[in-house]
């Protein structure tokens, strides 16, 4: 009896698809050698600051310098913490609340603003979108902060953490970015049988948006919560030294006739510790949201 055989071809396509995702997306040494490069340039700018903030400035200067961390981490950070110039608590404490309450305003407002734009029709709405992208095309910081300033005058707020907060509050990047992602991840079909349901536009925002935008909102969450942590010029402008902000604090930490580069990476080192408890926590939020996505798809 003769015995047909599948063409080459077909073999070799059955066995690779026998083998899996696994073998599929099997990742090869060059790609292997490259994430590891990758990563080690990644990490060690932050490797080095701990060194540096754990040693002393006497060894921190040393030719060859060292690369392994020492013994004084923790008297640097006492040395931060009681710097009678820099005022770094107060600074740390400002920055938390200030990073916070920008990133729950800008992401429930985008949020909001997102699927009123791409999901409700109401006269003016394109015109309305366009000038939100109109103010991300103008440096509004940069030509705006003289007015600006002059307001925080007018209303008695220089000196106070209100006048980091208030003007940052609203993102035309956050309602851009929201807008985008919410056409995307919401179909409109979705909307009007929420609504053929009998659902009002809170309930529909509420029970279908926000799930399916949860990954877009802590995209933004982390952009923003960075931004506003690591901004330096206008909370110097108006803030007071005895209130400043983290950042304001950490260039408070020089010397007057040197640098101190041990106490400034010690103040750098304890000031990332917020960013990367948010990016784990928002993190999270977006492999859970993106496996959901997938798992309903």
């Amino acid at each position: 009896m003769t015995t047909l055989s599948a063409p080459a071809g077909t073999r070799r396509r059955r066995t690779k698809a026998s083998g899996g995702a696994a073998g599929i997306w099997a990742a090869t040494p060059f790609t292997k050698i490259v994430l590891a490069i990758t990563i080690v340039i990644s990490a060690f700018p932050l490797y080095w600051m701990i060194i540096i903030a754990s040693r002393s400035n006497r060894e921190a200067t040393d030719i060859p310098p060292p690369f392994l961390p020492g013994g004084n981490l923790g008297e640097n950070i006492q040395r931060v913490l009681s710097n009678p110039d820099a005022h770094y608590l107060t600074g740390l404490t400002n920055s938390l609340i200030i990073a916070v309450t920008v990133t729950a305003s800008v992401v429930m407002i985008s949020t909001f603003a997102g699927f009123a734009f791409a999901r409700l029709r109401f006269k003016g709405g394109k015109i309305l979108l366009l000038l939100v992208l109109v103010t991300m095309m103008v440096p509004l910081q940069q030509m705006g902060i003289v007015p600006l300033y002059r307001v925080m005058v007018s209303l008695e707020w220089v000196g106070t953490i209100k006048a980091v907060i208030m003007p940052y509050l609203l993102n035309g990047f956050g309602v851009f970015l929201m807008t985008q992602y919410t056409d995307q991840a919401v179909p409109n079909e979705l909307v009007e049988a929420a609504r053929v349901d009998g659902a009002s536009t809170m309930r529909i925002w509420w029970n279908v948006i926000l799930p399916a935008v949860r990954p877009g909102m802590a995209v933004l969450g982390i952009n923003t919560f960075m931004l506003t942590w690591n901004d330096f010029m206008w909370p110097l402008l108006v803030l007071t030294p005895d209130n400043p902000t983290v950042q304001v604090a950490i260039n408070s930490l020089n010397a007057k006739y040197g640098t101190d580069y041990v106490l400034i990476f010690s103040g750098t080192l304890m000031s990332i510790i917020p960013l990367i408890v948010v990016f784990i926590a928002f993190g999270r939020q977006i492999i859970g949201g993106l496996m959901e996505g997938a798992v309903k798809a």
